[in-house]
């Protein structure tokens, strides 16, 4: 409240009222009426239509970012070479991480590339890194372009616990194919928490955009 700001900070109500204003115009805190200022939970926005990095939109927004990695190796994998356009036994790198930001889990990152570009990736530690980052490091290259398809979805009791959800929240699932020069490269699931994420489509009158016979779901 007013009150206990005042008393902790020593300072007048005119300057606790204008710093809270201030804070909650840079998003950092929340005043609700009848129950006083707290610490706002960051929503991170990003722009479809746009090639991004989730490490970056998270850096950006002054958030420290960090990564658990649950595994980090050689693979074969059906499903995911068939979206790189590989035979199913072509070895594939296996990049699966927990992102955090602060003190929060933000999402389940599980990417699929082909061993002959990524496997130098191995050697990386992912804990404060983008992929694009190590790609270009490793391998002088990341996508450039490609194609995501966004559902909201249910998590599975894995994924609620390992992002510490209540049992009504649902997730956005992030299906992502990253081609570098037309070719394949990334293929990319993430669930990330509904309640932190938020995606803004910008649009002009009179435009069209071209639908994707892949990305048309029954």
């Amino acid at each position: 409240t007013d009150r206990e700001l005042m008393s902790i900070y020593e300072v007048s109500r005119h300057t606790a009222r204008h710093a809270v204003s201030q804070l909650g115009a840079d998003g950092i805190l929340r005043r609700s009426r009848g129950v006083g200022t707290s610490v706002d939970r960051r929503t991170f926005e990003r722009s479809l239509g746009s090639l991004y990095s989730l490490f970056q939109v998270v850096e950006e927004s002054g958030v420290p970012q960090r990564s658990d990695v649950r595994a980090l190796e050689i693979v074969t994998d059906a499903e995911a070479a068939e979206q790189l356009d590989l035979e199913p036994t072509t070895p594939l790198v296996l990049i699966d991480r927990l992102r955090w930001a602060g003190d929060d889990p933000l999402a389940i990152d599980r990417i699929w590339l082909p061993a002959d570009i990524a496997e130098p990736l191995l050697h990386a530690d992912f804990t404060h890194t983008s992929l694009y980052n190590e790609l270009d490091r490793s391998a002088g290259m990341h996508p450039n372009a490609g194609w995501e398809r966004i559902h909201p979805g249910i998590p599975t009791a894995e994924e609620r616990a390992s992002l510490q959800l209540e049992d009504d929240e649902a997730v956005f699932s992030i299906e992502r194919l990253g081609t570098y020069n037309g070719d394949p490269v990334e293929w990319r699931v993430t669930t990330i928490r509904g309640d932190r994420f938020t995606l803004v489509a910008d649009w002009t009158a009179g435009q069209r955009n071209e639908l994707r016979p892949h990305m048309l779901v029954g």
